[in-house]
């Protein structure tokens, strides 16, 4: 199968970062419009929000095409893998779909795409081109736009065709898309990463920091408003870098004040970086109700040294402050972290300072990794002399703190009335209703209301991940 539109990722080019960003209003050639007349599609989602978001805009762009969504893949005719590049476990599990995508290859008439973050790994796009044939089109997360004549060539040409970028530079509005929940929305502020962390891959999938204007991002929160969304989260690879890219002064803290201000009646926001969470940022929170008190503040290491080495500009003794301001501003605001365990040589001591840092915290929970090697990345090209072996006792280690603490703070609710965002019946059991606190807690309760009303409900009992109770 040969190649058309050969446009493929070149890492030392995605390093080059250019600033001058263009804002582009999404359309299409109407000779797309019945692309996927009488086709259907399957797309399957892995990693992060961004990842999600880019899925419910495919599944627009789909929409446009004429093709319809389907539960079932053994029914498609067209699957796309929308996939995410942070870790090596989460390539294998997708190396592993795209083997067994194969089968069904050979037996129905099917059309099969990756896309996402690993869309942009170089290895990993040459890999896919020079094994894996069943593999028909290839796009980037910046070329999204280009779904309506990715697959027009596709079906033209009958040839194989790959759509990525390495300068990322681009943003586009007015993207259609078919969003997965119908009272929880999330609206992209930004894109991309300039922070470079050395073991990270994201800013070269997803290129530069490039911000969306104030004005586009609140147009659809009014609009999310007006169709019944209750609660929107902003996400971002950093969020609390939004603005840095504009020559005005408005920054995270002005936009996320201009988010309360239209009264949805729950604002989030994902992910921070501690190095440039100011302190503007929680006193906008503590103003505003209806913006949840929660905050992801990833540290990847308590150790000083090992944040160095991982280009992470934050100082224990400075995060610890934030914290502690965090907490006497908003004192019912639930804080959660990331952590890596085994970075390239870190040492007992180091990571022991790591184990010392979450006992001070007391994290309400925390995403723990051991570190996976990112070809393309500085960390990737340090020897490292820590076994394997050391590096898994040392991570069930820290997830045994982790779930002591989940615990403890989920206990600290019993007995206590909270505001329950309903999102429908429990998976495990249709008679138990479940939705979250504003701390970002799994809260499951017996009562009588509808998803997307926020009730009332007194907390009875605690595990380490949800809580229990009945609604008032």
């Amino acid at each position: 199968m040969e190649i058309s539109k050969n446009k493929l990722p070149n890492i030392k080019k995605a390093k080059k970062r250019n600033i001058k960003k263009k804002i582009i209003t999404f359309c299409y050639d109407k000779k797309f419009n019945n692309l996927g007349k009488n086709k259907k599609y399957f797309i399957r989602t892995y990693g992060c929000q961004s990842n999600i978001r880019d899925s419910e805009i495919i599944s627009g762009i789909l929409k446009q095409l004429s093709y319809v969504p389907t539960t079932n893949i053994e029914n498609a005719n067209l699957v796309i893998l929308n996939t995410c590049a942070i870790r090596e476990n989460a390539e294998l599990k997708v190396f592993s779909e795209i083997g067994l995508l194969k089968k069904l290859k050979e037996k129905n008439d099917v059309k099969f795409g990756i896309c996402g973050c690993m869309a942009q790994e170089e290895g990993v796009v040459e890999k896919i081109i020079k094994k894996i044939p069943h593999v028909d089109f290839i796009f980037g997360t910046n070329d999204i736009n280009e779904i309506p004549r990715i697959l027009y060539d596709l079906y033209n040409t009958k040839k194989r065709v790959i759509s990525v970028s390495s300068n990322l530079n681009y943003i586009y509005e007015n993207l259609p898309s078919i969003r997965d929940n119908k009272i929880k929305a999330f609206v992209n502020i930004m894109y991309g990463c300039d922070k470079f962390c050395s073991y990270c891959i994201v800013p070269y999938t997803r290129g530069p920091l490039r911000s969306r204007k104030s004005e586009d991002i609140l147009q659809e929160v009014n609009e999310l408003i007006k169709k019944g969304y209750k609660e929107v989260t902003l996400i971002g690879q950093n969020v609390n870098s939004y603005g840095l890219d504009f020559k005005k002064n408005y920054y995270f803290k002005n936009l996320l004040e201009d988010v309360a201000k239209t009264n949805i009646e729950r604002v989030r926001f994902t992910t921070s970086n501690p190095w440039n969470f100011t302190k503007d940022i929680v006193d906008v929170m503590s103003k505003y109700k209806n913006i949840m008190p929660h905050i992801h503040l990833p540290i990847q290491s308590g150790d000083e040294a090992i944040l160095e080495a991982m280009n992470r500009k934050m100082k224990i003794e400075k995060y610890l402050e934030l914290i502690s301001y965090i907490k006497e501003k908003i004192p019912n605001c639930s804080i959660t972290t990331d952590i890596i365990v085994g970075f390239p040589n870190e040492s007992s001591k180091q990571f022991s300072n790591t184990i010392k840092l979450y006992d001070t915290v007391k994290f309400d929970n925390a995403y723990t990794f051991i570190f996976s090697k990112r070809i393309g990345t500085p960390a990737a090209l340090i020897k490292d002399k820590i076994l394997d072996e050391t590096k898994k006792q040392r991570l069930e280690m820290l997830n045994e703190i982790v779930r002591k603490y989940a615990k403890e703070n989920c206990e600290k609710w019993v007995g206590k009335i909270i505001d329950v965002l309903v999102e429908g019946s429990s998976k495990k059991e249709k008679k138990v209703l479940t939705g979250y606190s504003p701390q970002w807690k799994v809260v499951n309760f017996i009562g009588k209301a509808k998803e997307g009303q926020i009730v009332k409900v007194k907390i009875t009992s605690a595990s380490r991940f949800s809580l229990n109770g009945n609604q008032i």
